[in-house]
């Protein structure tokens, strides 16, 4: 269960211009709020395991009805708006969308739909290329297949390593390329973070 509990790291603003008008805050609110949310139940479960405690039933199946809500929900606002990207809902709010779709695993359809949706308008600055990146790894490892950017992690003997990569050698090209840290020093953070805390 842990490896559904992925490992991203917060994307920010990158330029620190001023942001252009949004053109639905409301649905942006929506979405931060659902992200919220759906973290804090994650949060506590990594917590949980860091701390060597008995992972609880109840908290999983909270996070899996969640992913649930917010997927029939994204759906919706998919099929209203188009991928909802920043000029619509901010980057915040494109980030949060990004969010949502990436713990839609249970409907892979779905997820290789939005992926299609953020690679047509990621040239024009709708989403963020981290992002997307991320995605692309997802629906790779959940058909099965080789990924490509190194972001799918699973825990092995105390540490995270990533699922099995396509030319592996160029990860780090293809890493820099769309704004990530090399794979040594994502995975020296991830290891960190779900690392067991000494009491």
């Amino acid at each position: 269960m842990l490896s559904t509990l992925a490992f991203v790291l917060a994307v920010g603003t990158a330029d620190g211009k001023d942001p252009a008008p949004i053109k639905n805050p409301k649905l942006r609110e929506e979405l931060l709020a659902r992200v919220e949310k759906e973290q804090a139940a994650r949060h506590r479960i990594i917590e949980a395991n860091a701390a060597g405690k008995k992972l609880n039933p109840t908290e999983f199946a909270q996070v899996l009805g969640l992913d649930k809500d917010n997927r029939e929900w994204l759906k919706g606002v998919v099929e209203k708006h188009g991928w909802p990207g920043k000029s619509l809902v901010g980057e915040d709010g494109a980030h949060a969308a990004w969010l949502l779709v990436q713990h839609a695993d249970p409907d892979l359809p779905f997820q290789k739909k939005c992926l299609d949706l953020m690679k047509a308008v990621v040239k024009a600055g709708e989403v963020e290329k981290k992002d997307l990146a991320y995605l692309t790894d997802r629906v790779l490892s959940n058909e099965g297949k080789k990924q490509l950017y190194g972001t799918q992690l699973v825990q092995a003997d105390g540490r995270m390593v990533p699922k099995p990569i396509e030319d592996e050698d160029k990860v780090d090209e293809r890493r820099k390329e769309v704004g990530l840290q090399s794979l040594a020093e994502y995975l020296k953070i991830a290891t960190e973070a779900y690392k067991p805390k000494k009491p």
